[in-house]
């Protein structure tokens, strides 16, 4: 049987993580072919203690740095199925069998498509083309579900990135014809275009994927995210 191991990185996510928890208790299809594997990269909210007490989930402490705490939750997972899980970002209905069933189609990665929670008029343009199958309408919050064996073989995320991980690990997926988009929705959450405004977040996104495509370093690219997103 197909087990998938949910790994959730966070750091100082205290409300979110309960919330999605609660949320995904909701959704399982199959919960006895299910574990949770939440990647603590050095919290100060209390968020270890709040998940000790209340769910049942795997915790595991690393360091900060997402690729790293992915990677770490992927070490010990148990599943043969991986499925990477931003922790504002909320999959549809029996998300576990769609992602299964979809693996033993031979479709060994790809994510859903997504909405935002917020209605404004360029996110609601740009969750639209995350129908289509292209790395660049791909990104983190619309998740990463992937074979363990197809992950181990391209040797994970890259830690050397401290941003763009997702987009880093997905387009290696797209090199090798590995990956495919769902038709169900997750739904994910605006704060970040609300704390920075949408169209000033936006821009400063596509400069990042323009620095990647122009061949810029991973330092390059942190460092313009530090300089001028919240």
């Amino acid at each position: 049987m197909n087990k998938i191991s949910i790994i959730i990185p966070i750091f100082n996510e205290v409300n979110s993580i309960s919330k999605l928890l609660l949320h995904l208790e909701s959704k399982i299809f199959q919960k006895e072919a299910i574990e949770i594997i939440v990647v603590d990269g050095g919290s100060t909210d209390g968020s270890q203690n709040k998940l000790r007490a209340n769910f049942n989930v795997r915790l595991i402490e690393v360091g900060k740095g997402r690729a790293k705490q992915m990677n770490a939750g992927a070490k010990v997972a148990t599943g043969n199925i991986l499925y990477f899980l931003h922790c504002d970002s909320f999959p549809p209905q029996h998300f576990d069998q769609i992602i299964t069933t979809t693996i033993q189609k031979g479709n060994l990665a790809g994510c859903f498509r997504l909405k935002f929670d917020y209605n404004h008029p360029l996110l609601m343009a740009s969750q639209w083309f995350t129908r289509f199958n292209h790395i660049s309408c791909r990104g983190g919050d619309q998740s990463l579900f992937i074979t363990k064996n197809l992950f181990e073989e391209i040797k994970g995320f890259d830690e050397k990135y401290i941003i763009y991980e997702d987009n880093e690990i997905i387009s290696r997926l797209y090199a090798k014809k590995q990956f495919v988009v769902l038709p169900d929705y997750i739904i994910t959450s605006a704060r970040r275009y609300r704390e920075n405004g949408v169209w000033r977040l936006q821009f400063h996104f596509g400069i990042i994927h323009l620095k990647r495509r122009l061949g810029h370093p991973a330092e390059s690219m942190l460092r313009y995210y530090k300089k001028h997103i919240l």
